[in-house]
């Protein structure tokens, strides 16, 4: 179960190292889906032989198209797993895998299992470098990355930005958003926040005095403060603070910001107070506010389902199932189709209902 700030200190992943990995037998098989031959003897016998899940994903490929061959490969492997397959698909085809799946498959399904071959850190980067680049901003993408990724990540996000595209992901934010939301992007991207799991009692006081002078106590708001604040102290201690100001305040601090803050900035600091409060609640929302209603924000609902498949998705789908009192499996189900819509179940790893 989870615990009342709805975090665990242990991975509640639905991908996990795939047992008797063989990362040249995988590499074949997924050579051969993409030849053509996804109903022959061929694939049936390589996956065999890399004896990947066992025989109901063997019966799977001898009935199912290439797609689903490459479907069930890559959902029922780790993303270190599936780096191992990239270096021996070239090693063993002098070709690139990624090159190859994008040019062999189409639409959401294309993007949703190229997506799955980067890495956590080049799919982030990835993800913020198509947000700020060309005409407009996809704040919502920036806001939701860089409020609920930890130091490590940051950073690793942030040398992965630099590898790929041979530019500052700091300098590429500055040029492209502006004013106090700006001011805070900056601040997270540093991957600063403290870690160290230590309260000081008398901290979290001044802390929460210093948010209700800041704000509900004046006029004017010293958004300076919030950002400092928000941006900076520990998880642990930031929940003592919220608890703390809602005496002194007689009021939520998620309430506070609604009212002293605005646009993207006050989006972004209800995100992060989200995500101080219980990650996987965070993600639950995320998913529900993609899927409800007309249309379906893909690329969301894509960046969501990998980046958190081998961290926390059981914890996201205890909270989607208490909040909204439905499965993420069956609006997913419901609101998606084809072999994009199994990928995406078989991250999501079961029914809660």
């Amino acid at each position: 179960m989870l615990s009342s700030q709805g975090q665990r200190n242990w991975l509640q992943g639905t991908i996990t190292d795939a047992p008797n990995f063989d990362a040249t037998a995988d590499a074949e098989a997924l050579y051969n889906a993409m030849k053509g031959i996804g109903e022959g003897a061929n694939v049936i016998f390589l996956l065999t032989l890399s004896s990947m899940v066992g025989v109901e994903f063997v019966a799977l490929c001898s009935s199912g198209s290439d797609k689903e061959a490459i479907l069930d490969l890559v959902t029922s492997r780790s993303n270190a797993q599936r780096q191992e397959i990239i270096a021996a698909y070239k090693s063993s085809f002098g070709k690139d895998l990624i090159d190859d799946l994008k040019y062999e498959l189409t639409g959401k399904f294309e993007r949703l299992i190229v997506s799955l071959m980067r890495t956590p850190a080049y799919h982030d980067a990835k993800e913020i470098h198509d947000a700020v680049k060309g005409a407009g901003t996809d704040e919502r993408c920036l806001i939701e990355v860089l409020a609920s990724r930890n130091n490590k990540q940051i950073h690793d996000m942030v040398a992965a930005y630099r590898d790929a595209y041979g530019r500052e992901i700091e300098e590429d934010i500055i040029m492209d958003t502006s004013g106090h939301f700006k001011k805070m992007l900056v601040v997270l991207l540093q991957g600063t926040r403290d870690e160290s799991g230590v309260v000081d009692a008398d901290l979290v006081e001044q802390d929460a005095q210093d948010l209700y002078a800041a704000g509900e106590e004046q006029w004017g708001t010293d958004e300076a403060k919030f950002i400092m604040i928000l941006g900076n102290r520990s998880m642990t201690h930031l929940r003592m603070v919220f608890d703390a100001y809602e005496k002194i305040a007689e009021t939520s601090i998620e309430d506070s910001i609604k009212s002293e803050l605005s646009g993207d900035f006050e989006r972004l600091m209800l995100a992060v107070v989200q995500c101080i409060r219980s990650v996987p609640m965070f993600f639950a929302r995320r998913l529900y506010k993609s899927m409800k209603g007309l249309g379906t924000a893909d690329n969301t609902l894509i960046r969501i389902m990998i980046c958190r498949s081998e961290i926390d998705m059981l914890d996201i789908r205890e909270c989607f199932r208490l909040r909204y009192e439905k499965s993420l499996y069956n609006m997913i189900k419901d609101d998606t189709s084809g072999d994009y819509k199994r990928t995406l179940l078989e991250l999501c790893g079961g029914d809660d209902e």
